[in-house]
């Protein structure tokens, strides 16, 4: 059974990050007049456009939901002995999670991005970034110091970085649909490699289950 479930959050950090790519992708192309790389993604479920339900399910409910998985994954394997904050940092990137979904349930208004249902979508964006961008900087710094998890730290902390960047500082030089799709991408391949990890390992066979792999 252990198996079982290990196997079940590989996978589900690629169906996430597979529904995503290939809604924006399918939706995208079905839009007429929508540019990836000038359009946000958010504007795909924006209210009113045709199928726009079944793109915010694709592409944020579903992912984020999957995600949410991933995060609870990793935050039960810590050690009783994980100090405050890798715990804190596994905590947030669930947060971050939530988040995503609210971006799927609180669509953009696209004759008026100044309404409150922009805002409140707006808010759910915001809220994803400043949970995840410091989850995930918490996170790589308190894993640098656990033995065999040096790898997924330097990840964790350039994809917080890199998050950083891309949804405050490289929305004010270029299209939104460019930084937006970045930071997206960011968190998906450390989904990715955040699920990974958890799989059994035979030479841990003895270890307890609340431990570090």
């Amino acid at each position: 059974m252990a198996i079982e479930v290990n196997l079940a959050v590989r996978y589900a950090g690629i169906a996430a990050a597979l529904l995503f790519a290939g809604a924006v992708i399918g939706f995208g192309a079905a839009l007429q007049g929508f540019v990836q790389a000038q359009h946000p993604v958010a504007l795909l479920g924006a209210r009113g456009f045709s199928n726009a339900l079944a793109f915010n399910l694709l592409a944020f409910v579903v992912p984020g939901m999957l995600a949410g998985v991933v995060a609870m994954a990793l935050r039960q394997r810590l050690p009783a002995t994980a100090g405050w904050p890798l715990r804190i940092g596994a905590q947030l990137v669930f947060l971050a999670a939530l988040a995503y979904i609210a971006m799927g349930l609180l669509p953009l208004d696209p004759q008026d991005l100044e309404s409150k249902a922009s805002g409140l979508h707006g808010t759910a964006w915001m809220l994803w970034s400043v949970a995840l961008v410091p989850g995930l900087l918490l996170l790589g710094a308190a894993l640098l110091q656990v033995p065999g998890w040096g790898r997924f730290a330097a990840v964790s902390l350039a994809a917080g970085f890199g998050v950083l960047v891309a949804g405050f500082l490289l929305t004010s030089v270029m299209p939104a649909g460019i930084p937006h799709r970045i930071a997206f991408g960011l968190w998906f391949a450390w989904l990715l490699l955040a699920a990974w990890p958890l799989g059994p390992r035979p030479q841990q066979a003895g270890q307890g289950a609340g431990g570090l792999p």
